[in-house]
């Protein structure tokens, strides 16, 4: 799926996917690898992306990462996100070697949007055949969803 011009270069196009039923962590994957290949990964649609299994461990699983903290200088704790754009972003930082440049570099190519900007409304986005969610023989929940679940106003 990768794109090169006539003289083995990689293409300035960038990588359009679309998340829409698609499930969050082959997706991530995909882009992590095209991303370190040295495309521009650009995927819409991201809280429609799906998280595999059931509903009350994946909440209670993203509820138990957002206790994390640090009892030290609070500028380096842990940042976790609640968006659905963010968490996916997160999502492939994870798959990517963020300590060394080259995994740096391509988490800085990787852009994600909930729903589909203007910009890119024209253009046909492509879907990862394996990472299809009607495949899925479990039950699953969209990062929506799983952004409704946890999202809780900062108390003071």
């Amino acid at each position: 799926m990768f794109k090169f011009s006539g003289d083995g270069r990689m293409s300035t196009e960038p990588i359009l996917l679309d998340a829409t039923d698609q499930v969050m962590g082959r997706l991530a994957s995909y882009a992590a690898k095209s991303a370190l290949s040295g495309n521009r990964v650009i995927v819409l649609n991201a809280e429609k992306a799906v998280i595999s299994g059931r509903k009350s461990n994946i909440v209670e699983e993203a509820m138990r990462r957002l206790k994390t903290r640090t009892l030290a200088n609070q500028t380096t704790a842990p940042m976790h996100q609640r968006r659905p754009d963010l968490y996916f972003r997160r999502v492939v930082r994870g798959m990517l070697p963020w300590k060394k440049a080259k995994g740096k570099a391509a988490f800085h190519r990787v852009f994600v949007f909930m729903g589909v900007p203007e910009e890119y409304s024209k253009k046909k986005a492509t879907r990862v055949p394996g990472a299809d969610a009607s495949k899925l023989r479990t039950v699953y929940m969209t990062l929506e969803d799983l952004a409704k679940e946890i999202w809780r106003p900062e108390t003071s």
